[in-house]
């Protein structure tokens, strides 16, 4: 056990108590006493069984790599207030939703590596089905329930298959967006070693018609593994940096839109039922 004299030394080092204080789980307030941030960003991360053990290593240590990256370091600083609010949830279908690491304030390089400790130190996990609708409604209920204020309140959702459980997608996102609450997609769209057989094609497309919304919102595709880290920073930085979004993978005006109950029917197809 440390001695008493360790311990009153960590106790009263500023830079330590700062430190504990914005990266410690942050306790219920009233609205109008919740610290103000930039943004609040819930990221949504796929664990469902299609996800293999590559495509779950390769999504997290994507956002760790762009959070403690410069540029959204720098993007962090850069805003009225100087930070920002995150929390990290994984998601399956309808009874599998977790939050991983709780809201947490990133306002430099320190908070912000003490949040990539919290989620590398968790371990990896799958489960079965992929309820996109349960993903958004996780998220809308942790934007909620959030110990800080924010103007703008972002669902990230990252995955690589459609909804086929729970209720449909689109009920879900229209919720969400009568909250004022904007949903950004990252599917993952690359070859990988065992294929679904619930994978679908244009899963942009999908995820642009039936996932995403609200001013602003956008779809970044990733189409190859290398492209995780760039793509996820990408993502971040127009998220923090509420700068103009990319056009959207293909105008809808040009093709035929995307049905947002494609999951299901597969779903229903094989197994029949829910």
């Amino acid at each position: 056990m440390p001695s008493f004299s360790t311990l009153r030394r960590c106790w009263l080092s500023p830079a330590l108590v700062a430190l504990a204080v914005l990266t410690a789980p942050l306790p219920a307030l009233p609205e109008e006493a919740k610290p103000a941030v930039d943004v609040l960003l819930a990221l949504g991360v796929d664990i469902s069984y299609s996800m293999d053990e590559d495509e779950q290593y390769l999504q997290r240590n994507g956002y760790m790599d762009a959070l403690l990256s410069k540029q959204v370091l720098d993007g962090i600083a850069a805003g009225i207030h100087g930070r920002i609010g995150i929390a990290y949830y994984e998601w399956a279908g309808t009874g599998e939703r977790r939050t991983i690491v709780p809201w947490t304030i990133i306002d430099g390089a320190a908070t912000a590596q003490a949040f990539v400790d919290k989620l590398r130190s968790q371990p990896y996990r799958r489960a079965s089905r992929t309820s996109l609708s349960g993903a958004i409604d996780y998220g809308v209920g942790l934007l909620e329930d959030a110990p800080l204020s924010a103007p703008r309140r972002v669902i990230d959702i990252s995955g690589d298959g459609p909804n086929n459980h729970g209720r449909p997608v689109e009920i879900a996102r229209e919720e969400a967006l009568a909250q004022n609450i904007v949903i950004n997609g990252l599917p993952i769209i690359f070859q990988r070693r065992f294929n679904s057989s619930f994978d679908i094609d244009n899963l942009d497309q999908y995820y642009s018609d039936c996932v995403i919304g609200g001013y602003g919102s956008f779809v970044i595709a990733i189409s190859n593994q290398e492209q995780f880290s760039t793509a996820t920073r990408q993502k971040l930085l127009r998220e923090i940096a509420e700068t103009d979004p990319p056009a959207r993978i293909v105008p809808i005006a040009e093709r035929s839109r995307a049905d947002c109950m494609v999951g299901e029917k597969m779903w229903q197809r094989r197994f029949g039922g829910d």
